[in-house]
């Protein structure tokens, strides 16, 4: 149940804190007051949204924050423990708008997306907007709006599962099989494999194919180039490093003689002597050992050109081609050994089909039943609400394909009549504005209040609507705010009067600044109300005691 809701800077509302109690709420005031910012504001803590033409002129900022208790709203509570948001059984949600358009959320002082606040409300609130009627035009709404009040939801969610495993068990088996090209699939992952096989290489054997590759294309370099160092070191030049290396290993060989300080280095000498001999005669060997076969060449350049090949073919890098190879084997054992597996997958499949038919079957005979009692409920209040002899029914036909569907067998078409004597005809070829609107409040009011939200909101649903048949409407509101908490936007005093609470709305301006102020009437306030409601912009001694006078009926009936 909603407790409070607090609004700063919000449109023309400066600043505004209500509390609410349980039962009828009905909200008035003059038109262009602001009644509908209430919804506004609880749309907005629902995830709605958001706009920076929200922020009142001359502030920064809107700030939105509404109070629950979810006391007896266990499903509120489940999803704040599971999302980890749970604050000592509490729950708020606060909502801050800036003028550049953004906008932070909160659930209990906890930072929260569109998409949680969204989650969160839908167990908190149901808002019923002005133009609500419209969504009962959809064909798919009015199946979701029977099963919800058949209350049916185990054997629809039952239903729809055994569809979508139907369903995953058809591609299961298409993929399994090929689909109808299965022995082109086999003879081409035949054809892959071979290719693969021939020229895929392991990781370390095709870092040896290209360091081959590099080698044998440049040989004749690699000959030429090892055979001008060995010239470099051990030549016939007087410049060679081991002639040089030599004359300076006999001067300083003098020199040591003379200091004994120097015998180390005319070690080092010797061992450079050594080690650069080495290194003429392993670059000599290198040179004339070069493979210079192009043959081989040859081989290894196509080797490489075949592996582009099927790098580009199969888009992927070369180095991963051999793990393709595990990939093709699996899908090509599963094709050819496809028949045991799909024969199992049949079987399965058809004792789903089984099974969906079954549940199908009974939700089917579910809705039939609730489409009669629904029926029935509907045309009563149809009459009560000023349309004597109307009716409504609800026609179920088969849907369209022989395979199971997740909404089950049949779909729905409400159809009505607003006058006796008239044949039904589908609501959404209803001509008449206000007949709609009566028709669908009849159906509201029938179905609403079967799921387990605490709060229900109504923006002026009563729109068209005026004498006895308001009257009637307030009545069905104030009988629905016994059963939990109903907050109204309404126009007409025969509605206001119902209300257990009463909030009134009116706008003032110094000619400089616009304000909304929001209060909550007490006894005198709710009758001098319904009077100007009644009476317009005199309010008489005549319109105050009628005022009272439906006050007194509506609390004693």
């Amino acid at each position: 149940m909603l407790t409070s809701l607090y609004v700063r800077h919000f449109a023309v509302v400066e600043a505004a804190e209500i509390a609410f109690g349980p039962g009828l709420t009905v909200v008035s005031g003059e038109t262009g007051a602001g009644k509908s910012l209430l919804v506004d504001a609880l749309m907005l803590l629902a995830g709605a949204r958001a706009d920076s033409g929200m922020v009142r002129a001359g502030s920064d900022r809107a700030e939105l924050a509404a109070e629950f208790d979810v006391a007896e709203l266990p499903e509120a509570r489940d999803w704040l423990q599971r999302e980890e948001l749970d604050e000592d059984g509490g729950c708020q949600l606060r909502r801050v708008i800036r003028t550049e358009g953004s906008s932070k959320a909160w659930i209990n002082g906890r930072p929260a997306n569109a998409r949680q606040l969204g989650e969160l409300a839908s167990l908190l609130v149901e808002i019923h907007g002005q133009h609500e009627h419209q969504a009962l035009l959809s064909r798919s709404h009015q199946l979701a709006l029977l099963d919800a009040y058949a209350g049916h939801d185990a054997l629809l969610a039952q239903v729809r599962d055994g569809a979508l495993q139907w369903r995953e068990l058809g591609a299961r088996m298409r993929k399994l099989s090929g689909g109808e090209d299965r022995d082109q699939r086999i003879d081409l992952l035949r054809h892959e494999l071979g290719e693969l096989e021939k020229w895929a290489l392991p990781a370390a054997e095709l870092d040896e194919l290209e360091a081959s590759h590099r080698r044998l294309a440049n040989a004749g370099r690699l000959a030429e180039g090892s055979a001008g160092v060995v010239e470099l070191l051990d030549g016939d030049s007087e410049f060679a490093l081991r002639r040089a290396l030599g004359r300076a290993h006999a001067e300083l060989g003098k020199l040591a003689a003379l200091d004994d300080r120097l015998a180390p280095l005319l070690e080092l000498l010797d061992n450079a002597s050594i080690e650069l001999g080495e290194a003429a005669d392993g670059l000599g060997r290198y040179a004339q050992d070069v493979d210079l076969d192009p043959e081989r060449f040859a081989e290894v350049d196509s080797h490489l050109a075949h592996l582009h090949e099927l790098s580009r073919r199969h888009r992927l890098p070369v180095a991963e081609l051999h793990d393709k190879l595990a990939t093709l084997r699996i899908e090509l054992g599963d094709l050819e050994g496809a028949g045991d597996a799909l024969e199992q997958l049949a079987a399965q499949r058809q004792r789903l089909q089984h099974d969906y038919t079954l549940a199908a079957a009974q939700l089917s005979q579910a809705r039939a039943m609730a489409a009669t009692r629904l029926s029935e409920e509907v045309s009563v209040l149809m009459a009560e609400l000023g349309m004597a002899g109307g009716l409504l029914r609800i026609e179920l036909e088969a849907a369209v394909g022989e395979e199971p569907d997740p909404q089950g067998q049949e779909r729905c078409e409400l159809l009505v009549s607003a006058n006796p004597g008239q044949p039904p005809r589908p609501l959404r070829k209803v001509a008449s504005g206000g007949e709609l609107a009566r028709i669908s409040l009849a159906i509201e009011v029938a179905t609403l209040g079967n799921d387990t939200v605490g709060s229900m909101i109504f923006d002026e649903v009563d729109s068209g609507i005026g004498g006895a048949v308001a009257e009637v409407v307030g009545q069905k509101l104030r009988a629905l705010g016994a059963q939990r908490q109903v907050l109204c936007v309404t126009h007409l005093p025969q509605v206001a009067a119902q209300g257990h609470a009463h909030l009134r709305v009116s706008k003032h301006s110094d000619g400089d600044s616009t304000r909304t102020q929001i209060e909550k009437l007490d006894a005198g306030g709710r009758r001098d109300e319904l009077a100007r409601m009644l009476g317009g912009v005199e309010i008489t001694r005549e319109t105050r005691a009628h005022a009272k006078q439906m006050l007194e009926r509506a609390q004693t009936a």
